[in-house]
């Protein structure tokens, strides 16, 4: 029986219908929340330095696709494992398109097609496209890895970190606390400052700006559940 239903759950069918409905409720909580920006002028900011890689946190990702506004053009590295299948057809849903591949904290995405992931963010980057990712990997929650400033310094390109959140949601006892953004309430995009990588950073460098990154999503983070009145939901950080 426990099979049975096992591979249920990753029968195409039944993933391609869960991605569909994860994206129209996604769709209703950002639809039915009204949602502020801090600083109000954030995507001011954002659009000169276009493409640009957004950083965010595991388990505070599912209103990521909505930070795409106007014609930008977005995608997401999103891990090959079978709970990542239903993510990528959500943000595939949503218009975003899907990078497949994993990365470690060992600063390089070598696991799980993790070389040719990113290649592909590179790819990606160079053809104009936005490239958002985790900026922490599985399964050390809110510890940024390497991975991500050695996209930023291959690229050239600036890491955005950010932050959203929701004054009604549902956390999930898993190794990231998964938040579920719910309809009907207030919610908030907050920006940090950007981080750019020289091209010739030394891993001394690499580090700095490592420590940088985390200690700027943390805050971004903290004044997200704050700015909609919720600073318990940060209280896993």
């Amino acid at each position: 029986m426990k099979r049975l239903l096992r591979n249920t759950l990753r029968s195409s069918g039944v993933q391609r219908a869960a991605g569909f409905l994860a994206a129209e409720f996604l769709r209703l909580v950002w639809k039915t929340n009204t949602f502020t920006f801090d600083p109000v002028d954030v995507y001011d900011i954002v659009e000169p330095e276009m493409p640009v890689i957004l950083a965010f946190w595991h388990g505070q990702h599912l209103m990521t696709p909505f930070i795409k506004q106007k014609d930008y053009r977005g995608a997401v590295l999103i891990s090959k494992h079978r709970d990542g299948e239903f993510n990528a057809l959500a943000a595939e849903r949503l218009g975003i398109t899907t990078v497949r591949g994993s990365g470690d904290h060992g600063g390089a995405f070598h696991r799980k097609g993790g070389v040719g992931a990113f290649k592909e963010m590179v790819r990606v980057l160079e053809s104009g496209v936005n490239m958002a990712l985790t900026a922490d990997v599985p399964k050390r929650s809110r510890i940024a890895g390497l991975g991500i400033i050695m996209l930023a310094r291959e690229s050239g390109r600036p890491i955005m970190p950010f932050a959203m959140a929701t004054s009604r949601f549902y956390q999930l006892d898993n190794w990231d606390h998964t938040t579920i953004n719910l309809p009907f309430g207030r919610g908030v995009l907050v920006g940090g400052e950007p981080i750019s990588v020289p091209a010739d950073a030394d891993s001394a460098m690499m580090e700095e700006l490592r420590q940088r990154l985390e200690a700027t999503l943390n805050d971004a983070t903290q004044r997200a559940y704050e700015a909609v009145g919720r600073p318990d939901g940060n209280r896993y950080a």
